[in-house]
C-alpha cells in the first residue's frame, strides 16, 4: 500500500483494499479526531481544524432546530462511518440525518447499509479543498441529499439518476429557504451559539 501526504492535516493513500480499510477502521484509537473517505481503493484521511468543527456543529444545530420548529421527526448520526463493500464506498460525513426514513431506523443502533437505508441528508464542511470528491461516494451509497458549506455559502445537491444536481430547495423541508441558515451563522458569530439558535428559531417561526 502506497500513500502520499496531500497537504497539512490530510493523507491520501492509493491501492487500499477493502480488507485494509477495515483494518484501518478497527485500529483507529480516536475516530472523532479524523474524517475518512474511501472511493474504489483510494483513501483520504483528514484531521479537521477547529474552524471546520465550529461550522459543522453550529450548522448541525440549526438543522436540528429547523426540524423541531417545523415539527419534523429526525435522527442525527454525526460522523458515523457509512460503507458498502459491494460499492467500494465508505465515508464519514461531518454530520448526517435521517428525516423521511427516520421511522425505519427509530431506536436502532445497528444500522447496516447492506439492508437498511442510508441517511437522507449529509452535511459536508469544505473550508479547504478535499483531494477526494465525496459526491460519487454518497451517490453510490444512495444518499438522497447532500449539503455543502463552502466559503460562507450553503450548496444543496439532490440525487437524480445516480448523480447529484444542484438545487435551491431541500427535499425534506417543504420549500423552506434553508440557504438562509448561513446568514445566521455569518452575521451572528459574535453573539454566541445559544443566542444564534434562539434568533434562528424565532425566524423559522416567523417564516412558517
Amino acid at each position: 500500500m502506497t500513500f502520499t501526504i496531500a497537504r497539512s492535516g490530510q493523507i491520501l493513500r492509493y491501492n487500499v483494499s477493502w480488507q485494509e480499510l477495515e483494518e484501518i477502521l478497527a485500529e483507529r484509537e480516536d475516530s472523532s479526531a479524523t474524517r475518512l473517505a474511501y472511493d474504489r481503493e483510494t483513501l483520504e484521511i483528514i484531521r479537521p481544524l477547529p474552524e471546520h468543527e465550529y461550522f459543522k456543529e453550529i450548522i448541525g444545530d440549526l438543522i436540528k432546530d429547523l426540524a423541531e420548529e417545523l415539527d419534523i421527526d429526525y435522527e442525527s448520526f454525526g460522523s458515523t462511518t457509512w460503507k458498502r463493500e459491494d460499492k467500494l464506498a465508505g465515508v464519514e460525513p461531518d454530520n448526517c440525518f435521517y428525516i423521511e426514513k427516520e421511522p425505519l431506523i427509530r431506536g436502532r443502533l445497528d444500522i447496516d447499509l447492506r439492508q437498511d437505508p442510508p441517511p437522507d441528508l449529509v452535511l459536508e464542511i469544505d473550508l479547504t479543498s478535499k483531494s477526494l470528491d465525496r459526491q460519487p461516494i454518497y451517490a453510490r451509497l444512495g444518499v438522497p441529499e447532500m449539503w455543502r458549506y463552502d466559503k460562507g455559502k450553503l450548496l444543496i445537491y439532490r440525487l437524480e439518476s445516480g448523480d447529484y444536481a444542484e438545487t435551491e430547495t431541500s427535499l425534506f423541508f417543504a420549500e423552506f429557504p434553508v440557504k438562509k441558515i448561513t446568514v445566521f451563522v455569518r452575521d451572528n458569530l459574535g453573539i454566541g451559539r445559544r443566542a444564534i439558535r434562539k434568533k434562528f428559531r424565532a425566524w423559522v417561526k416567523s417564516e412558517k
